[in-house]
């Protein structure tokens, strides 16, 4: 199984990244009760979304048993946040692109994640999503604007809730791009903000990924 790497990221938190290479029958066989993730499994999606999805679950099960042996199965909340029903507790968020998959799972608290591969769609979307500021800031680099929707896209996740403009409710400060850095966001929701450090990393030249940690409860 390809799993790239499990990195703890608190005494409560573990991320993992899996690089694709599997059939969608191969990644059924390693899942536990495979009928009910075939059943669940969302219609409608080339194979390679599928593999994308399944492979999604097979790694989120892996960092699983970093925390307990206990039997748990994932599902999605109308707000299509992933949740192990057995463990309502636990946090999880999942995020795949092309050819890798990322996920984080904690003992509590909240959680998002988002891999990305670079590509101009970032910068075509970006009078949608973002900020004058930050659309000044990323230039004309597309790993900045792959970045901020990166780090946008994680802060919905964790937020958990439908419905934030992205232009106006999550913003994110002026950055210097590196291999591997901090990026500084703000949630501007209607009855609070919040300030929050997001993570990211360049996982090869075409790839990048964002992770934040919250141990706010939901």
């Amino acid at each position: 199984m390809p799993l790239h790497s499990l990195t703890p990221l608190s005494e409560h938190a573990v991320l993992g990244l899996w690089q694709l290479t599997e059939t969608p029958e191969e990644l059924l066989a390693c899942l536990p009760i495979p009928a009910h993730y075939t059943a669940v499994l969302p219609t409608g999606r080339h194979e390679a979304r599928s593999t994308q999805w399944l492979a999604g679950r097979v790694l989120v099960h892996e960092l699983l048993r970093e925390f307990t042996p206990a039997p748990a199965l994932l599902s999605n909340d109308p707000n299509g946040r992933p949740f192990f029903v057995q463990l309502p507790d636990f946090a999880v968020s999942l995020s795949h692109s092309g050819s890798w998959v990322a996920g984080v799972v904690a003992t509590h608290g909240r959680v998002g994640t988002d891999v990305e591969l670079v590509r101009d769609k970032a910068q075509k979307l970006a009078p949608r999503v973002l900020s004058e500021t930050e659309r000044a800031d990323a230039g004309d680099d597309a790993v900045k604007y792959s970045l901020y929707w990166s780090a946008k896209e994680t802060l919905y996740k964790l937020h958990s809730r439908r419905g934030l403009v992205f232009k106006e409710q999550i913003l994110l400060d002026p950055f210097g791009l590196r291999e591997a850095g901090v990026l500084t966001g703000h949630l501007l929701l209607e009855n609070s903000r919040s300030q929050h450090q997001v993570h990211y990393q360049r996982l090869t030249p075409d790839y990048v990924l964002t992770y934040c940690l919250s141990e706010m409860a939901r």
